[in-house]
């Protein structure tokens, strides 16, 4: 399938949003979406941003049955391990369903672990849901373990009110 990948620009915060919504709803978790398109505008394209993200386009002839050319997503961020030095996170990878199976979804992440390594970083992180195992398999396949069966690190949040009271020195 014909496609390209090129980094997500200002103009892209409706459709990033649009698909951020879609895999919200396809992870079952759409009432957790706190975000807008105008939180992505200036999160991910101020001065100092946030994240990064890349965009799949299909050329119009192929668009989608809604008429959408974007068609996938990553979004990604710099961080740091203490033991291995630089990282990317992969917060995100998106791909509309009528698009899967098509290398897209490889396209993207190997996109990210292209960037991830021109910026010096030794590994690529990222989270995906136990009962996906079609994502499970396709991440296994591109030489991703599972950092939580094999090491036994499980990824914790702290948020809300219990990130305001840890702020503020509590217990």
């Amino acid at each position: 399938m014909e496609f390209t990948i090129r980094a997500a620009t200002l103009e892209d915060c409706k459709d990033i949003s649009r698909m951020i919504l879609e895999l919200a709803e396809y992870e079952k978790v759409s009432d957790q979406v706190k975000i807008a398109q105008r939180d992505l505008e200036q999160d991910g394209f101020s001065k100092n941003p946030f994240f990064h993200g890349i965009i799949a386009e299909v050329p119009e002839h192929l668009k989608s049955k809604e008429g959408h050319s974007k068609v996938g997503y990553s979004l990604y961020f710099y961080t740091y391990s203490s033991w291995k030095g630089r990282a990317v996170y992969m917060e995100d990878l998106y791909v509309m369903p009528e698009f899967r199976g098509k290398g897209i979804g490889k396209a993207l992440m190997s996109k990210v672990s292209q960037l991830g390594l021109a910026a010096g970083c030794t590994q690529l992180n990222f989270t995906v849901l136990d009962w996906n195992k079609s994502s499970l398999d396709f991440y296994l396949k591109q030489g991703c373990w599972d950092v939580t069966s094999d090491l036994g690190y499980h990824c914790m949040r702290c948020e809300g009110d219990a990130l305001e009271h840890l702020a503020q020195g509590g217990l």
